[in-house]
């Protein structure tokens, strides 16, 4: 693993374990406060790496898609026991398997707290700055008018 890869990851891990219990954020949202949101998939690989032993101290359970749902990518146990945790907590999903990000998603980290990736070298590249992001103000890979601007 790079230096960097590395930084990112405790970048994700760090911007993760600021979500409070009862909270969710998007794997955009995550990605927006690491690097930039088109980081999204990365966040989302980044926890699926997260070491046995920082199971409990990072929670991993609160970064779902921006659709509100869990993602399974190919697995089959993690996304129950996410459901799990996160029903544990009292986070509510509707009948087809969302979660209503206006009611439970995080608004980002505290405007007047520490930004936790203060001392990180992230490649050097421009980080957001701390504070909230509402849930849904991350711009779509499509952009308003669809892929080719039609």
């Amino acid at each position: 693993m790079t230096p960097r890869g590395q930084a990112f990851r405790e970048a994700v891990y760090r911007v993760t374990s600021l979500i409070p219990r009862g909270r969710v954020a998007t794997y955009a949202q995550v990605a927006t406060y690491v690097v930039s949101p088109r980081h999204a998939r990365a966040v989302g690989n980044a926890l699926k790496e997260l070491p046995p032993e920082r199971v409990d101290r990072v929670p991993w359970q609160r970064v779902i898609n921006s659709a509100g749902r869990i993602s399974a990518r190919g697995e089959v146990h993690r996304p129950i026991l996410q459901e799990k945790l996160l029903r544990k907590e009292g986070v509510e999903f509707d009948r087809y398997g969302r979660v209503d990000l206006a009611i439970h998603g995080w608004a980002g980290p505290e405007p007047d707290g520490d930004f936790p990736l203060e001392g990180l070298d992230l490649d050097g590249g421009p980080r957001a700055p701390a504070g909230p992001i509402p849930v849904g103000a991350v711009p779509s890979r499509r952009g308003a008018k669809g892929r080719r601007g039609r």
